[in-house]
């Protein structure tokens, strides 16, 4: 059975979790965005600042995940292509590992490589079902489990936690009950108001703290949340194709996805024999 947290709880919880600070970068844009007509020229002078961000943006764009035609050379070709939301998008979801990135660590590469790859995946996969934004399927493949690296700074033992929540997660059990049981938290709280603090768009926060959700939402059949479900069934089919259970978990089956296959499959119009090829497709790219 589902346990929530209180407000108290949360609340006392975060005191101990240092959320960074959002980067410069992510507030200089987000200025440019909600002006009236954002200058195109600016955002990508802002981006040309960073070399790093600048390179990531720009192997993304021209990776096979994204299936341009032409090879994009410059990130004021970048922006005037994809727009400014896009680009904004992918560039938050890139802030975040420079911020959120700690060298002694050494749990966090396996972690951020897992996340690029489910970011990737989901970019894909958005494309291929039709999801008019996929960038923002990008940006919730990276920053899901952002609440994880501060999870681990917080509690010494987390990584145990959350392979024991892997372990039983399910249908009847979500991977954040075990956490908030031993914790009195869960990364997905965390991410959700590191989201939040960062300015990221309220219905991405919102698929952040309900990314481990999913059975419930799925099972209702109100109609409400069709953009939550829409980003949840891509992410969860990310995580899963990733096996994410593996590398994050340390489990050989995935619990949680094979609670929900069912209805995230049929959420998107997709069968058995349908996501097995989309899913061989995309490891042929590299992934999983």
């Amino acid at each position: 059975m589902a346990v929530e947290l209180t407000a108290d709880q949360i609340r006392h919880v975060l005191q101990g979790i240092s959320v960074p600070p959002q980067p410069q970068i992510m507030v200089d844009l987000q200025m440019e965005q909600v002006m009236p007509i954002p200058d195109l020229r600016s955002i990508a002078r802002l981006i040309s600042h960073d070399p790093g961000l600048s390179g990531s943006l720009l192997k993304i764009v021209n990776s096979k995940y994204f299936g341009l035609a032409n090879r994009i050379a410059s990130i004021q070709q970048a922006v005037n292509l994809l727009g400014c939301d896009s680009v904004i998008n992918l560039i938050n979801a890139q802030s975040i590992k420079g911020e959120m990135s700690d060298e002694t660590i050494v749990t966090l590469n396996r972690f951020w490589d897992t996340a690029q790859d489910v970011a990737m995946t989901c970019l894909t996969l958005a494309k291929r079902i039709g999801y008019q934004a996929p960038d923002e399927a990008y940006t919730l493949g990276l920053f899901h489990d952002c609440g994880i690296p501060l999870m681990l700074k917080r509690f010494p033992n987390y990584m145990a936690v959350l392979e024991e929540a892997y372990a039983s997660g399910g249908a009847e059990q979500r991977i954040v009950d075990v956490e908030n049981r031993v914790l009195s938290t869960n990364h997905a709280v965390v991410g959700y108001f590191t989201a939040k603090s960062w300015n990221l768009p309220l219905h991405l926060c919102d698929a952040i703290a309900n990314h481990h959700n999913a059975y419930s939402l799925f099972t209702d059949d109100s109609g409400r949340d069709a953009q939550l479900k829409t980003l949840l069934a891509i992410l969860k089919m990310a995580e899963h194709i990733c096996a994410c259970h593996r590398v994050l978990g340390a489990q050989a089956e995935d619990h949680e996805w094979a609670g929900i296959e069912q209805l995230v499959l049929e959420y998107v119009g997709l069968s058995d024999y349908d996501f097995q090829n989309l899913r061989d497709s995309i490891r042929e790219l590299g992934v999983g």
